[in-house]
């Protein structure tokens, strides 16, 4: 089935997560008379929140930074589990009518730019939901398309090969993939992971499993966060219209100060860290082993527990952590280097996330191919010579949504610029003079895995973005638009 004459809206925003959500509330609300329509691959919104139903699943950052600039998080829950953030999603696109502009089961897989009609054909399958029917192949035309996909493979995380996998008799479970069936009580568990998602299975597993290990090849920077904001706590009296500005901004100096401080001072905040997780852990788990990593602080994500909740379920001794490579699975667990063996029933493998920037959909500007590597970022938001395209990518060193607020931003004042000149199309282009850095500078394995599959960044601004948001707002959410970089038309 073709279309003769495709669909045409003024913006298109691909993915319904927590960026396109915040992305289409803005334009609803600050360009209410253009015309909008938001493409979801999945069934159903809330993206990241919606696909992870792997047990404990929750926020590394403080809701105050990682909900929305304008749309108050309601509690003082400071580290909100799974659930609750899909809630408040879903909240947030019923009040701005986002849920009626979302289309389920749309992917995009190719998009055009033609300069001379000035406009993206933007090409997308879209499916049924019955099994095994082919996807149907429609076109929609567009003069801005706004990607809000993030950089993570939804249908395959990072998976690596362990040997003698298919001797284990047990059950191996990816957390991106989590069996609705699956019942761990009573059983023996072993994580295979350091990261986030290892350090929040770990404590939502132990107590109803036998017994949970988490299986680490390098130890990980982990600090304890109170569950509930004490500010907040504090200030509950207060109208919210005055508490939240508060609180937030309590939570983004406190974010933006220590990640200065511990990149400055990087042997004091070792010992800080050290210091703090001596206090927590019991006495049979060596905090040099298990918690010192090799690296300084924030080349790699700090990760965050609410209550000690990891290092409660170590004093208890319903959970244990183990340091060392892994030889083979065989048929009852794991044996590892040093020799020693982890007995298991269910293995869990969070070993990390593939990235797949943009949705991975093709592009074309006038038919020629768009090669992200080839491209340089402009303020992170932008790619040189991809005219009318912007993307949605958050800090690494901070809550997510304080850049997506910040693109939404920059989007909403665009919109305005091109009313006010008369322009139509804008693009950045490179200055020849501009060196080049990676487009993260950050050391965790599923970026450096990607770095020959993503742009560009340069060595100064706007090419760079220096991951600090006090500097950002003034850059992006204040600067010049018409800054000699971008080229309008």
């Amino acid at each position: 089935m073709s279309q003769t004459q495709p669909e045409h809206v003024d913006v298109l925003v691909v993915g319904a997560g927590l960026s396109g959500i915040g992305a289409a509330a803005q334009l609803r609300s600050r360009h209410p008379g253009r015309s909008v329509a938001v493409l979801e691959a999945r069934e159903s919104l809330g993206g990241t929140w919606d696909l992870f139903r792997y047990p404990g699943i929750r926020s590394d950052s403080d809701m105050f930074t990682f909900g929305y600039r304008w749309r108050p998080w309601p509690s003082d829950t400071s580290l909100a589990d799974g659930p609750l953030i899909l809630d408040y999603l879903r909240t947030v696109a019923e009040e701005y009518g986002v849920d009626r502009l979302i289309r389920y089961r749309h992917k995009v897989v190719a998009a055009a730019w033609d300069s001379g009609d000035q406009r993206w054909t933007v090409t997308v399958e879209v499916s049924t939901g019955s099994t095994g029917g082919e996807p149907e192949t429609r076109t929609i035309t567009c003069g801005l398309l706004w990607g809000c996909s993030g950089y993570y493979d939804y249908e395959t995380g990072h998976a690596p090969q362990f040997p003698g996998a298919e001797r284990f008799q047990g059950q191996v479970v990816h957390p991106q993939f989590w069996p609705e069936d699956l019942d761990h009580t009573g059983k023996k568990v072993v994580v295979i992971g350091s990261g986030a998602t290892a350090i929040t299975l770990v404590p939502a597993m132990a107590g109803e499993a036998e017994h949970v290990t988490m299986l680490q090849r390098s130890p990980t920077y982990v600090l304890n966060r109170p569950a509930r904001d004490p500010l907040a706590r504090k200030l509950a009296r207060l109208p919210e219209k005055v508490r939240y500005p508060v609180v937030r901004w309590a939570n983004i100096l406190t974010q933006v100060g220590s990640y200065q401080a511990f990149q400055k001072w990087p042997s004091w905040a070792r010992k800080y860290i050290r210091s703090q997780t001596v206090r927590l852990v019991p006495d049979h788990v060596d905090v040099d082993t298990h918690f010192n990593p090799s690296y300084d602080p924030w080349d790699q994500r700090l990760c965050v527990v609410p209550n000690a909740d990891l290092f409660k379920a170590l004093r208890s001794g319903e959970a244990s952590i183990v340091t060392d490579t892994i030889e083979t699975f065989d048929e009852t667990g794991i044996r590892l280097t040093s020799g020693e063996h982890l007995e298991a029933d269910v293995i869990v493998t969070a070993t990390g996330l593939k990235l797949k920037p943009f949705g991975g959909f093709a592009m074309t500007v006038d038919g020629a191919e768009v090669k992200l590597h080839d491209t340089m970022a402009y303020k992170a938001l932008m790619l040189s010579d991809v005219p009318n395209f912007v993307f949605t990518i958050g800090y690494t060193n901070a809550s997510w949504t304080l850049k997506a607020d910040l693109v939404s931003d920059f989007v909403c004042r665009m919109l305005e610029h091109l009313d006010r000149t008369g322009t139509r199309s804008f693009v950045p282009r490179r200055d020849e003079g501009v060196g080049e850095r990676p487009f993260m500078d950050f050391q965790s394995g599923y970026v450096l895995r990607a770095l020959d599959d993503l742009p560009v960044q340069g060595d100064r601004a706007p090419w760079l973005l220096k991951q600090n948001y006090l500097v950002d707002v003034r850059h992006i959410r204040r600067g010049d638009l018409d800054d000699g970089v971008l080229e309008f038309a």
